[in-house]
Order: structure tokens, then sequence, then C-alpha cells
């Protein structure tokens, strides 16, 4: 007898149940299948449509290139602030806007070479047999792929869908965009190669490149893109600077095409090389003009001064006048000299201030040496302001952010206050210089005054010719200096490595990642669906459940019936069904002996709900009853929905009700089966008084009758969680089974279970766990309760079910191998 206070235990167990969930998880091997199948196709198509990533680089070294001919009166060196700024200034200039503006508009790369593959659009910029030579001055479609197909080598087809009446279009030029109506719809037109395109959307010429190949018949695409987007999208050129060695700058860039890398990579440092270069000439340049200007003007004075002098010598002894100048000649040539210098580096001075102050571009500034000046402030402010009004400039013809311009100006600006500055100290000290040499010139002119007036007026001829003479010979110097500085000027900027298609540089796509997160993605999101049908499903599951819910004992495990009618012990003896219910049998027997009972036995099944299989189980205990020669008959006393009647083939047109009422005899109610030692008593018509008629005393005289006639009486009685019909017949019952049904009954049955238990209303009750299927074997519900599958050690003894899934039947097969195996 189950001791009532073993229930209190078990009321409230809700913790989890790890092993019901590994259970459950194996259960749905068919899921985590399907689920990788799906997710590795997933992955498998992904990769098939993903391009191929390519990263490639360039390796530059930035290093100030001095020229040996330089010296400190002839330095026209343009210094971009030391080697750690330089390499800042270079890096930062490769990663800006206005840089890459003008490597976008030299190489064209708003436009895209395209053709369509299985999968995807494939770049095929470089490989395309053409290229487009475009108008930047006129419009352009903007955005919408224009199809070309090649007829013949020297013609192709202009294809252009359009889908409205008016499209979008830009000029390169002025990078402003309007609308250009068109007329809707297919828009195709055959030109030659090299025939000019002229039409209000588009305005290009198409070229054959050299060594094109097959290409007739081919459909290629190109297409306009928006400047500033094309732009955007390249400025994200990665930049490393060396550690170790601080001038060293490696270039990197990924796509999807090497030729678009290496055109790009390689003129992005092209054009700095040359921007760079161009700004280290440009001020020779600038000294050259000055110089040409200066030496216009000797020129000028030195003929002037030549022909004074051809005229004075006309009718005189110009020998014996040049005499007697001539101990002051020499002297005063070196103080006019000096004096020339002077007034050039205080002109120069002047010039440079007023300039400063009345003009706005800068970039055609000379440089102070021609003027003698050696100041260093001056000449770095000067190189400063000249490459700040270069950068200026550039940026007036790409850059449309007011903040940058503000940004530069600010620099121009400072940079003018300080020259400025500098300036007004450098006249200072050059005025003292000055004054002092015109007082030297004042005393030898005094001295000059003493000779005779023929003689004064030929040194004041020879001072002016000879002044222009040396300023031109001085001039000369400097301006083959400052061509000879142009021409020997390298770029600070130096390729060590360019970029180039060597093979490899595959990044991408990683399938192997993809692989792995499909592999991941299959299996956790069945994991994750099983652990919430897991939680949601208050279903009994195992027998786990049963142990943890109720200290009821359990006295067996049915599984899953593979046959037609609700006969699996008549029709299938030899498989382990049948088995799990002659295991039911022999603890019944075990019951009924440790209860002292002799003579007839009852047992009454009975169950939660209707659906849990209690009818199923009636048959076939009373059948293996039965068929052990013991005189058995199954009672139908679930009136309200009758059922036992139709696996054997019987009506229901009499039956218990008939006798509950008096109106037939036992006998008269009896049928009998094809089962040997088996009646059945059906239920016969519904009653509508049902619970009446079990309460009533000719329920007592049917279960007397039977006792005389049967040696086992099996009860089918309603669910006692519905009616509590079940409840008044336990009294006729010796053993209740109480059946459940896997993945059916609701755990909180259970507690109403106990609660009958408790109070006594059912007594001597077990448990059966009807419909299980052992999932994570097979899959298919082989080996049911009490080890009644034991794989290949059961061949020839049980008569397995024959599963209809291969896959069940390939493993069972291979397990079978394997236990043989080991067993010889």
């Amino acid at each position: 007898m189950l001791d009532i206070k073993d229930f209190s235990f078990f009321e409230n167990q809700n913790g989890f149940d790890f092993k019901g969930f590994l259970i459950k998880t194996g259960s749905y091997w068919k899921w985590f299948l399907f689920g990788l199948t799906v997710s590795m196709f997933i992955a498998h198509e992904v990769n098939l449509r993903k391009q191929k990533i390519y990263s490639l680089e360039t390796t530059i070294a930035i290093k100030e290139q001095d020229n040996p001919l330089f010296t400190n009166n002839t330095s026209l060196v343009f210094n971009w602030g030391g080697s750690s700024d330089q390499v800042q200034t270079v890096a930062t200039t490769l990663k800006s806007r206005s840089h890459n503006e003008i490597v976008i508009d030299k190489l064209n790369f708003f436009v895209d070479y395209l053709q369509e593959q299985k999968y995807f659009t494939q770049d095929v910029y470089g490989s395309a047999p053409f290229i487009v030579d475009v108008d930047k001055t006129k419009n352009q479609l903007l955005g919408i792929p224009i199809n070309i197909v090649f007829v013949s080598p020297s013609q192709f087809d202009l294809k252009i869908s359009f889908k409205s009446n008016s499209v979008p279009v830009v000029n390169y030029v002025t990078n402003q965009k309007d609308a250009q109506f068109v007329v809707n719809g297919e828009f195709v037109k055959r030109y030659n190669v090299g025939q000019k395109i002229t039409l209000p959307f588009l305005n290009c010429t198409i070229n054959i490149k050299g060594n094109p190949g097959n290409y007739v018949k081919s459909n290629y695409i190109f297409k306009f893109n928006s400047f500033d987007d094309t732009v955007a999208s390249y400025q994200n050129v990665k930049i490393n600077i060396d550690e170790k060695s601080g001038s060293i700058i490696k270039l990197s860039m990924s796509g999807t095409n090497k030729a678009r890398i290496v055109d790009y990579l390689n003129e992005l440092v092209k054009m700095l090389m040359k921007k760079q270069l161009e700004s280290k000439n440009l001020f020779a340049e600038n000294t050259i003009k000055y110089i040409d200007t200066t030496l216009n003007l000797m020129e000028t004075n030195l003929k002037v001064a030549n022909n004074d002098l051809r005229d004075f010598s006309k009718g005189k002894n110009v020998v014996e006048i040049e005499k007697r100048g001539e101990t002051y000649q020499s002297q005063i040539l070196d103080l006019d000299v000096a004096k020339d210098e002077v007034d050039r580096k205080i002109n120069y001075y002047n010039s440079l201030s007023n300039y400063l102050r009345t003009s706005q571009d800068y970039t055609k500034l000379p440089a102070p040496s021609v003027a003698g000046i050696e100041e260093k402030n001056i000449i770095t402010n000067v190189s400063n302001l000249i490459e700040l009004s270069v950068r200026r400039s550039e940026m007036a013809y790409s850059v449309k952010s007011e903040l940058m311009f503000n940004n530069i100006d600010n620099e121009i600006a400072a940079v003018k206050k300080v020259l400025l500055e500098n300036i007004n100290a450098a006249k200072a000290a050059i005025q003292f210089e000055s004054s002092q040499v015109n007082s030297k010139i004042n005393l030898a002119e005094s001295k000059i005054k003493q000779l005779p007036e023929d003689s004064q007026a030929y040194l004041n001829i020879m001072r002016k010719y000879n002044l222009s003479n040396s300023v031109i010979d001085a001039y000369l110097q400097k301006r083959n200096e400052a061509q000879i500085v142009k021409a020997a000027n390298l770029s600070d900027i130096q390729f060590i490595d360019p970029a180039k298609d060597v093979g490899g540089g595959l990044i991408g796509p990683k399938t192997e990642v993809n692989y792995v997160i499909a592999l991941f993605s299959g299996l956790l999101i069945p994991l994750l669906i099983v652990f919430l049908i897991f939680f949601i499903n208050n279903s009994i599951q195992n027998t786990d459940d049963i142990n943890t819910l109720t200290n009821i004992p359990l006295i067996g495990v049915v599984g899953l019936k593979h046959t037609d009618t609700n006969l699996s012990v008549l029709e299938k003896p030899k498989s382990a069904l049948s088995e799990s219910f002659r295991a039911i049998r022999s603890s019944l027997q075990f019951l009924y002996k440790k209860q002292n009972l002799s003579g007839t036995k009852t047992l009454m099944l009975t169950s939660s709900v209707s659906g849990e299989g209690k009818t199923f189980c009636s048959i076939n205990i009373a059948t293996v009853f039965a068929m052990s020669d013991k005189k058995t008959v199954i009672v139908g006393l679930d009136l309200r929905k009758p059922k036992i009647f139709d696996d054997f083939n019987l009506k229901n047109e009499v039956g218990a009700v008939n006798y509950l009422i008096g109106q037939l005899s036992l006998e008269e109610v009896t049928q009998k089966t094809t089962i040997p030692n088996l009646d059945v008593i059906s239920s016969g018509p519904i009653p509508p008084n049902p619970s009446e008629l079990i309460m009533g005393d000719s329920m007592t005289d049917l279960m007397n009758e039977l006792k005389g006639k049967y040696d086992y009486i099996i009860l089918d009685t309603p669910p006692v969680g519905l009616v509590t019909d079940a409840v008044e017949l336990s009294t006729f019952a010796d053993v209740t089974l109480y059946v459940m049904r896997q993945n059916f009954t609701k755990k909180e049955m259970v507690n109403l279970l106990n609660n009958r238990v408790r109070r006594e209303e059912l007594v001597n009750v077990s448990i059966i766990l009807n419909g299980f299927e052992n999932k994570a074997k097979y899959g298919a519900g082989y080996g049911y309760g009490y080890g009644y599958g034991y794989g290949a050690y059961s061949n020839g003894y049980h008569e397995e079910d024959e599963s209809k899934n291969i896959f069940v039947k390939a493993l069972k097969k291979i397990t079978n191998m394997m236990s043989s195996k080991k067993l010889s």
C-alpha cells in the first residue's frame, strides 16, 4: 500500500530536467539534420554569390631631396616642415578629399565597367575590350546601366532601359546634376566604334583597346556614378606608417577588381609626387621670372650707359681721361654694387610687404635669395606661404567644404602675419647698413668732385655702365642657379614598391567562416526551438517526469503501435510492444499475489482525459491474459463514449447498460471474440444517467456474476479527470491502472491523481506510460521500457516493427552490424 505522505515530496518539483531535455533534443534529430542541410545550403549559395575580394599595397618613402649645388645664397628648397611633419602631411594628403578628387578625375573612375555573371555583376575594369572617352563638359546619364552589345568588331548596339520620362544627368566639369526628359521604354541605337555619341543624356565615345581579344556578341555594361560618392568610396585607403622607419608608408586598398586597385594606388602616389615637385619648382619658376624682369631693366640701363659712353668718347682722349679717375673707379664700383645689393633687399622687402597686404594669390612670390636675402625665417615663411597658396588653388576646383577653406585661410593669415613681422625686423637692420654704404659713397663722390669735369662725367657714365654690367652678371648667375635647381629638383616622395598584380592578394570571402556560422546556426536554431518546446510543452515526456511528480509506482511502459487496429498483441505477438504487455501482466500477477488474492482478479483502467490509450491498453492486457489460457472478459464501462467493440468487429447494440437496467441477462450481453478465452461486454446504448447506473445495485450483481465465470475481469472506465465514474468503480477493482500518454498527458494531471490517491478515492494504483517513443534511439520507437529494445541482441526474440524512414533503416543496420561484431 502506498503511503499517502510520500506525495508531499512531489507536489512542487519544478527543477530543470536536464536528462529529459537531452532526450527531448535527441528525439528531434531530424530537425537538426534539416537545419544543418538548410544552413549549409544557404552558406554554399551565399559563397557562390559573393565576389572575390583582393587587397593590394604599395610602399613609398618620404625623404627630403637636397640639391648638392645649393648654397645659402642660392637655396630654393621647398621644405614641408621636417621629416615627421612631412610624413604626416603626406598621409593626410593621400586621404584628403581634394587629392582623391584629382585622382578620380584623372582616371575617370566615376565610370563603372560591368558584366553580368551567373550569380553577380562583375567589375571588368581593365579586362573590358573598350574604354569610354567621356566628354566632361556635357551631360551624362547618372546611375542608370548602359548596355553595349558588340555585333561586329567595329559596331555595337547601345541599349538603355528607361522606366520613367525623366532621368538624372550630371556634368562632371561643374558637378551639377539635372533632370533630362526621355521617352519611357527601351532605347536602342547602333553606333560605330570611335563614333561620337551625342545625345541629350549621353556624350561619349566608345573606343576599342589594343589586343581586345574576341568580344563580338559579348554584352557589357557601363554606368556613370556620382562624382562625390565615388570619391567618398575611394577615401578608404589604409595608410600604415612604419614604426621602425618613420619615413616609410604602406598604402593598401581592397576591392573586387585588382586592376582598378593597382591603377588607383599608383596614380594616387604619382599625382602627389607631381604636385609636390610642382610646388618645389614653382619657387624656382617664380625666381626665374623675377630675374628675367630685372635683367630686362638692367639691359636697358646698360644700353643707355653704353650709348652715353660712345657719345662722350667722340673727339676726346678717353685714355687720358680714364687715367685721371682710375684711382676712384674700382672703389666707387664696389660701393655702387654694395648699395645696389642693399637697395635690392629693401625693394624686395617693400614689394613683398605691399604684395602681402594687397594680393590674395601668393603662388607667384620669388625666392628671397634672388635679392641676396639669407634670413632663414623669411625664406621658410615665403616657401610655406607659396605651398599653402598652391593647396588653396587646387582646392578651388574640387573641394566644396567651406570649413576646409576657412581652415587653410586661417593658416595663410597666420603665416602672413609672422612674415610681415619678419620683414619689419629685417628692414630695420638693413636700413642701418644702407646709411653706412651711402656715407661711404658720399665721401667717395666728394673726392671725385675734385677731378676735372670731363673726368667726373666719364666716371658717372662708367659707374652706370659697370653697375648694370655687374648686376646683369650676378643675375645671370642666379638665373643659371635657379634653372639648375629646377632641373635637379626631385620629389620627396619615391616609390619603393609600386602596386602590381602578381597573383594572390585574395582576402575574401571567408567561405570557411560562412560554413562554420552555418554549422552553428544549423544546430543552434533547432536547439533553441527544442528548448522553447521543452519549456512550453507541459506534457509527460518520459518515465523520469512521472518519477519526479509522483511516488505512485510505474508498472510498465508501452510503445507506439504499428498496427491498423488496437489488437497489437494478437497481430504481432513477437513484437517488443507485445512483450511490454506481457511484462505488465507479470507485474499485475505479482501485485495480486502480494495482496493474497485468489480466484477472480479484477483490473480497472482509467486515465486523466480521453485519448491517452486506456482502451488500447485494456484490449491488449486482456489479450495477453486470454493467451495464457485465462478466461478473460473486457467490460466497457465508458458509457458516454463507447469504443471497445470496433476492434473486435462487434456491434454495440446491447451491452452493460442493458444488463444494468435489468433488460437483458449476462449471457445476452456477452459477445465472443476471435481470441480464445476472451469475451467482451460492450457498453451498449448510451444512457441518460450513466453515473446512477454504475452506482446502482445492479453493478454489484454484474461483478458477482462475472467473478463466477472468469479468471480476469478488465474494466475499461471513463477518464477520472473528466467524470467520477471510475472513482465509483474503483471499489470493484483489485488493482487500478492509470494510463498516461507520452507528450499528451499534462503534468498537472499527475497532481489530480496524487490528490485522489491521498484521499483514498483510488487505491492500489499503478501507472502505465503509453505511446512511448524513444526517439533518441534510432528515432522510430525501438526499445520500449524495461529493456525490450536490445538491437541485435533481440534478434530471434522480437518481431521488430520496420521503420519507413530510410535513415532509420540505415542507422539500425549499422548498429546491428556493430553489435554483431562485438558479440563475435
